[in-house]
């Protein structure tokens, strides 16, 4: 019952696969080099997690995990402008062969200066193109101060990918 994280590197996937996996806050500074794979487990499930790091030398293994998921969480940096016409054009070569697979892009570091807004982001990913079939969530996210207990929208984004996964068993 894997669950796949992706998205360019920085995009904050690690911090955000901590933060849902402690309900605590740790920012982490380093890449992820390969794999990162964590459990998570609820009352109703438990959803292991794999994240693929976002640097170009990994994404040719993103499309081979694919198959083998429940589900795509797929991470932007709502800040970083001028990547998100790549998250968006590998976001949309992931999916194109996989119509049914359910999405949810976080739209991560909402709480920086100049990031896009939710409608932004939604446009800048071209996300209305992805079809009405698939099930497909927009989240907007932050992962706040170390330590700290982790955002609403944080706890949103579980609730929701628990719901996911008890959907797609």
């Amino acid at each position: 019952k894997q669950i796949l994280v992706l998205g360019l590197d920085g995009a904050g996937k690690t911090s955000i696969l901590h933060s849902l996996a402690t309900n605590h806050v740790k920012r982490s500074v380093a890449p992820t080099e390969g794999f990162n794979a964590i459990c998570i487990n609820t009352e109703e499930c438990k959803m292991e997690f794999l994240e693929i790091g976002g640097s170009e030398s990994l994404r040719s293994y993103w499309k081979m995990y694919l198959p083998k998921v429940l589900l795509l969480v797929y991470v932007v940096d709502s800040a970083d402008h001028a990547r998100l016409p790549m998250a968006k054009q590998l976001l949309h070569q992931l999916i194109q062969n996989n119509s049914t697979l359910p999405v949810v892009v976080l739209a991560n570091k909402q709480d920086l200066e100049g990031a896009y807004c939710i409608t932004d982001i939604h446009d800048a990913l071209a996300l209305s193109d992805i079809g009405d079939e698939r099930k497909m969530f927009l989240i907007g996210t932050h992962v706040a101060e170390d330590g700290s207990e982790i955002s609403s929208s944080m706890k949103d984004a579980k609730e929701l990918i628990g719901t996911l996964v008890l959907d797609t068993q």
